[in-house]
């Protein structure tokens, strides 16, 4: 007993030394004593490390112990310090410029610089190192900074100065925007399995968000052969040792360097054509194993980027094992600007404790992010032990000036000044711009429409009102569902008709519920395919009324769910009374080229008779879709599902049921569809298509708003969506029998347009459709379009065909949002 207290206190002290941590801390700087940003720092013969800031400054919590720390920046010598760390250490350090020889190689006039050898073998050696990792784990953490460095004061009527002003930024509108650092475990499993776990985030300025910062998102890859950076770049962009990567860059020879005994090349890359979708920069490589030690690359407008006027990417690798290297860390920088703002700012990754022999259930992949409830919630003191970068003098002001503003944010108070401030209600104001009474303190909200654009006009009703308001308000914080209800009051001028209809939209556990009742007068085509605004300026304009309308009075239901994973189901059923209408009104304020209206009767245009006989139905509606897809990401407020890779399978079945309160229709309509958007095709942009048949088993009794409609144009103005036409009439192809359509569409992202000068500035897109459809009485209805696209506005010139020399063209312009 007497030896046990010296032996439990030996312990006691063993246990306290070992669990006890240091920190070794200080700057990195050049020659001329000026930072060098986001050096590598990490322990020889490990995977654990760190980044200096923006500043060049660093700090590393170690254990006790004796440690080489070896400090790396692309373009700087690489240095060790060894450490014996018993106590805090402070170690500054200036990298030397690194200095890179030439080999004894004469290159003769006319001859191949030797850099061209050297990426061949790199290029031969790609696909081994891109497959040479089949799986792996590792932590990763981010910090994204954006600043706003220039802003005028105001901007289309809007205070800039005062939004500014209102997010913490300085009197001449610059200053942080957003800050923001996360923490996450990121696991892989080849071929392109993801599963990312966000264990910690940060914000500045928002004590609820989560960070915007995926490891998945600022992963690259160039081993692969082309970069695809989504709405960054309309192309893909071509990796400096692709396959096919000396048909687009010319590479030149800087020299070499030795480091940890290995020769490291230095290759200046340079794009055969400043326009295409190439870097600049250099890259290292390492001799023997012709393998990527690190690049500096960048991309500017020339290569026709969206958001920024350049985007620098730099990539550092260390040895993970001996035949594997991964990235130490990877860091955007950006900077842009447009119409007085510019902007800037970086995201830089840093990556620690590889695991190449991880134990991975495949299941586990299905969940590609998590993000958990308490990851935003981690105080000061955990991020000031767990922060691998340090941060500025800038980002701690910004982070604790911040944190005052979001506190008073998300008071009651606060809240309810904004809502007294913004709820001000003004007869005037309504009527041209909506009106939103909001409550955002119990997340209430009521809307009513602006008047005026409320009024459409068309010939059989004439001038017309159809008003709307509603309410919405939120009954499930954790999945973020709301509940709606609204309803919609009209009249029409010239027949004298009142109209109207309440709705709801109620979400019942894993069930969307809808219920909607009324009186309504609606498109005879069931996809509107002309908006009213635009029958509105066509009829008192043009004097041509292309929307032919008919009256519903109906109660109906529906519900939507996921069945699980990619399989989707909803169905509704529907009781209807439907009567066929006329015009009443003649008006127009012009009449160019002689126009007259044609009848509501889209098969009658001369003779305005009633297009179908009054009648009941009552029918009920199923509808399922899979996607190929169990993928999905969990947040606190629930899980959201991901596209697949594959197409969507969908099918439909529609049933009219026969003397059930009165109805008067009996048919079965089968439909199948299959359909997929924004395929990759690499340099030559992207795919989508469309697919659709369908037959009436049954057509004892149905009328024309039973028929299969499809979505036709016959106007300037155009749906740009994949299942539409171009020329096609609105109505007149309309079936009862059975269809086949198809529609393809080639994006080609400027693969043409980008070799032109000038041209190659406004950022075109090229574009391509075909459509298809076949009915008994159409036949083969074909249409060809090309044209461009400009962000969501685009311009197409289309041909149709049908029955030889049948043909038919037209111009069209369509918009998506």
């Amino acid at each position: 007993m007497k030896l046990a207290l010296p032996f439990a206190f030996f312990i006691f002290i063993s246990f306290s030394a070992f669990s006890q941590t240091f920190t070794v801390s200080g700057k990195i700087t050049d020659e001329q004593n000026k930072p060098v940003p986001f050096t590598s720092i990490y322990i020889k013969n490990t995977t654990r490390g760190t980044s200096a800031n923006s500043e060049g400054e660093y700090g590393l919590l170690l254990k006790p112990g004796t440690y080489e720390v070896q400090y790396k920046a692309v373009g700087y010598k690489q240095q060790s310090r060894k450490v014996e760390l018993t106590k805090n250490q402070a170690i500054d350090i200036v990298l030397q410029t690194e200095t890179y020889q030439l080999n004894d190689v004469v290159v003769k006039s006319g001859g191949e610089d030797p850099a061209y050898a050297i990426v061949r073998k790199a290029i031969k050696a790609r696909k081994g190192h891109l497959n040479e990792v089949d799986a792996y784990t590792c932590e990763v953490y981010i910090k994204g900074l954006q600043k706003l460095l220039a802003a005028p004061k105001r901007f289309l009527g809007f205070d800039v100065q005062k939004a500014t002003r209102e997010m913490g930024l300085d009197s001449n509108r610059r200053g942080i925007v957003y800050l923001s650092e996360s923490e996450s475990k990121y696991s892989f499993k080849r071929p392109d399995n993801v599963h990312e776990e966000l264990i910690s985030s940060k914000v500045s300025g928002s004590n609820q968000a989560f960070s915007y910062n995926r490891a998945s998102d600022i992963q690259v890859n160039f081993y692969e052969n082309i970069q695809n950076w989504g709405g960054l770049s309309l192309r893909p962009l071509v990796s400096p040792i692709a396959d096919n990567a000396m048909f687009y860059y010319n590479y030149k020879y800087i020299g070499f360097t030795t480091e940890n005994g290995e020769t490291v090349d230095k290759i200046k890359v340079i794009p055969k054509r400043g326009y295409d979708a190439c870097f600049q920069g250099y890259i290292y490589i390492l001799e023997d194993s012709w393998r990527l030690y690190g690049l500096d690359l960048f991309i500017t407008k020339k290569q026709n980027i969206n958001f920024v006027d350049t985007l620098r990417v730099s990539e550092q690798f260390f040895p993970v094992s001996k035949q594997a290297w991964m990235p130490s860390s990877v860091k955007f920088e950006f900077t842009g600007g447009l119409l007085g703002f510019k902007i800037g700012g970086y995201f830089i990754s840093v990556y620690k404790d590889y695991d190449l022999n991880p134990t991975l259930n495949k299941k586990e992949f299905k969940e590609v992010m998590r993000v958990t409830k308490g990851s935003n919630k981690k105080d000061s003191t955990y991020w000031a032990n767990e922060r691998p970068v340090p941060l500025t003098d800038e980002e701690k002001m910004d982070y604790e000036k911040k944190a005052i503003l979001a506190k008073k944010r998300e008071s009651k108070p606060y809240l309810d000044s904004l809502d007294k401030v913004n709820n001000k209600f003004s007869l005037l104001d309504l009527t041209y711009k909506n009106y939103r009474h909001a409550n955002r303190y119990e997340h209430e909200y009521y809307n009513l429409d602006a008047i005026l654009p409320s009024i459409k006009f068309n010939t059989v009703q004439g001038f017309n009102l159809n008003y709307g308001a509603s309410f919405s308000k939120l009954i499930d914080s954790t999945s973020n569902k709301y509940l709606t209800v609204g309803a919609r009051a009209g009249y029409g001028f010239s027949n004298k008709k009142f109209t109207g209809s309440i709705y709801a939209g109620i979400p019942a556990g894993e069930y969307n519920l809808g219920l909607s009742a009324g009186s309504e007068i609606v498109d005879l085509n069931y996809y509107t395919p002309m908006s009213p605004l635009i029958n509105t300026v066509y009829s008192l304009f043009e004097r041509q009324n292309y929307e032919k309308l008919y009256q519903k009075q109906y109660l109906s239901a529906s519900a939507s769910r996921r069945i699980t994973g990619g399989w989707m189901a909803s169905g509704y059923v529907e009781w209807a009374e439907r009567k066929a209408l006329t015009n009443s009104s003649n008006y127009s304020f012009f009449s160019p080229g002689n126009h007259n209206y044609t009848s509501n009767n889209p098969f009658s245009p001369n003779l305005d008779v009633p297009m179908f006989a009054d009648n009941q139905s009552f029918k009920i509606g199923l509808r399922t879709t899979y996607d190929f897809s169990d993928k999905y990401e969990t947040y606190p407020t629930g899980r959201r599902y991901l596209p697949s890779k594959y197409p969507t399978i969908g099918l439909s079945y529609t049933k009219g049921i026969k003397s059930l309160f009165g109805s008067d229709v009996d048919y079965d309509l089968l439909t199948a569809d299959v359909s997929k958007s924004n395929i990759n095709a690499g340099v030559l942009g992207q795919t989508s298509f469309f697919i659709g048949a369908g037959k009436f088993l049954n057509n004892n009794s149905l009328f024309y708003p039973d028929y299969k409609q499809f979505q036709g144009n016959q106007v300037l103005f155009s749906h740009t969506g994949i299942n539409s036409f171009l020329l096609l009439n609105y109505y007149t192809n309309s079936t009862y029998t059975k269809y086949i359509e198809g529609h393809i569409e080639q994006n080609f992202s400027g693969f043409f347009l980008n070799k032109i000068p000038l041209i190659r500035k406004l950022k075109l897109q090229e574009i391509l459709d075909i459509n298809y459809l076949s009915t008994p009485a159409l036949k083969n209805y074909t249409e060809l379009g090309i044209g461009i696209q400009y962000l969501n506005f685009r311009l197409m010139y289309g041909k149709s065909y049908n029955s030889g020399s049948n043909t038919n063209s037209a111009v069209r312009i369509g918009v998506s949002f």
